[in-house]
């Protein structure tokens, strides 16, 4: 895949152990296939952050694991990937530990999903999320 890697993006990845160099570097490649308009940069002075008309996702290593921030509550999970902010009202969370496998497939269908929905004019101006009826 190619895309446009900002630097900075670089920077905080290849400071992380070598497990969580590997998550973020998956979900990363994740992200930027799920849309090729899609731009990476930092927020917050240092972390990643991955956007397309709003905020898409997000990376922050913790001491084990890696936490992909969903910026949009009503991300439909059909194969309960979301492990925490279930009931956040602006955004959803999913921990990834050492040696646990990025469910690729489901990661792409909700950054295609959340980028829809910033397309569409965001998760908060929509009246009904998306998937449902």
């Amino acid at each position: 895949m190619s895309y446009e890697a900002d630097p900075r993006v670089d920077e905080y990845i290849d400071a992380l152990p070598e497990w969580q160099q590997e998550i973020c570097g998956e979900v990363r490649e994740i992200v930027h296939e799920a849309d090729p308009e899609l731009v990476e940069t930092i927020k917050r002075r240092v972390q990643p952050y991955f956007v397309l008309q709003g905020n898409v996702a997000a990376l922050l290593a913790a001491k084990d694991h890696v936490n992909v921030f969903l910026y949009d509550p009503s991300v439909s999970d059909p194969e309960g990937i979301i492990t925490h902010g279930h009931g956040n009202s602006t955004g959803r969370q999913i921990s990834i530990r050492q040696g646990e496998p990025v469910n690729a497939p489901a990661l792409k269908r909700m950054f295609q999903e959340i980028i829809a929905n910033n397309r569409a004019g965001g998760w908060r101006r929509l009246k009904t999320p998306a998937g449902s009826a």
